[in-house]
Order: structure tokens, then C-alpha cells, then sequence
């Protein structure tokens, strides 16, 4: 902490960087530049850090959003994160493609049962 009660760059940075640890399931290391630091010290270290929400809850709004924005390759990051840190199964993530498929179009829905077919075969070729 500073004098002025707020935490320092190199603790809100290392709290940013735990946080990204935790939630996608493998180590970060200090980037470079104005987004990463932005990434790591605000969206990680402050905002997924927030209380009132799990992990999981915060993931399945940005799986909704990330699929009504049609970004199906970041929503495959997502996906993985969510298997690799047990917060939900293959049967789990095909059951948000078929409500989703409803709230965001047919064929987004299939895009993203499609990414989560990927990600679980990933998932299992992995674990062999």
C-alpha cells in the first residue's frame, strides 16, 4: 500500500496476474504495454476480482456476451477455462449452446455447440 491507502502498481499488478492464473487455469506472467496493464490491473485485479459473483457466474455472462457478439474464438478460451477449472462439465456447456441458441440465433447457437465440440475434444485429447 501507498501513504494514500491505495495498493501499488507491483501489488495490484500481482493481484491482477493471480487473478488471470485462477480464472483461464495456467500461470501469467507480466506483460508489456498499456493493455496488458489495464488487463491485468483492472479487469483481473479489480473487476474479476469484485465480490458478489463466482468465477463461474461471471464466465457464463461472458459466454453469453462473447456469443451474441459472434466471437466464438474467444468464447473457445472460455470454454477451456471453464473445463480446465471444473466449473462446468461437456453436458453443461452443450446445454448453454441450446439456450443460447434461442436468445441469439440458430445458427450462432450451432457456431457455439461447434466451439464447444472443439474445446472438449481438446479437453480429452489432453487428459489422455
Amino acid at each position: 500500500m501507498t501513504t494514500n491507502g491505495q495498493p501499488d502498481s507491483d501489488s495490484l499488478r500481482q493481484r491482477g496476474l493471480a487473478k488471470m492464473s485462477e480464472v483461464y487455469g495456467w500461470d501469467f506472467a507480466d506483460g508489456p504495454g498499456d493493455l496488458f496493464a489495464i488487463t491485468a490491473d483492472h479487469l483481473f485485479a479489480e473487476i474479476w476480482s469484485r465480490p458478489g459473483l463466482t468465477i463461474r457466474d461471471r464466465r457464463l455472462l461472458l459466454l453469453g456476451a462473447l456469443s451474441a457478439q459472434g466471437l466464438f474464438d474467444v468464447a473457445e478460451i472460455q470454454l477451456g477455462a471453464a473445463l480446465r477449472n471444473d466449473e462446468l462439465d461437456e453436458a453443461q456447456l452443450r446445454e448453454i449452446a441450446v439456450f443460447l441458441s434461442h436468445y441469439i440465433g440458430w445458427a450462432p447457437g450451432m457456431k457455439l455447440d461447434n466451439a464447444v465440440g472443439t474445446v472438449v475434444a481438446q479437453h480429452h485429447r489432453k487428459q489422455s
